[in-house]
């Protein structure tokens, strides 16, 4: 019976989401919050191309795409 609990949440709102930046930037540092933020897009990224394939199909294009070359 946890799930509805879950469900009873809901999306965090705009105080949630402030909350959870400052407790990130207390953590981080302001300084390294960039390289974080681009590793974490980075990460989205290769997680969404492996759930979809795109990686794949990318990786077989490139090196066709040398092979061409040679």
């Amino acid at each position: 019976m946890v799930l509805p609990a879950i469900a009873a949440i809901g999306m965090p709102g705009t105080t949630e989401l402030i909350i959870i930046l400052v407790i990130v930037v207390i953590v981080f540092g302001i300084g390294k919050l960039p390289s974080v933020l681009k590793q974490l897009g980075a990460g989205v990224k290769e997680f969404r191309d492996a759930s979809t394939g795109d990686a794949e199909t990318k990786k077989d294009a490139a090196s066709k795409d040398v092979e061409k070359n040679l």
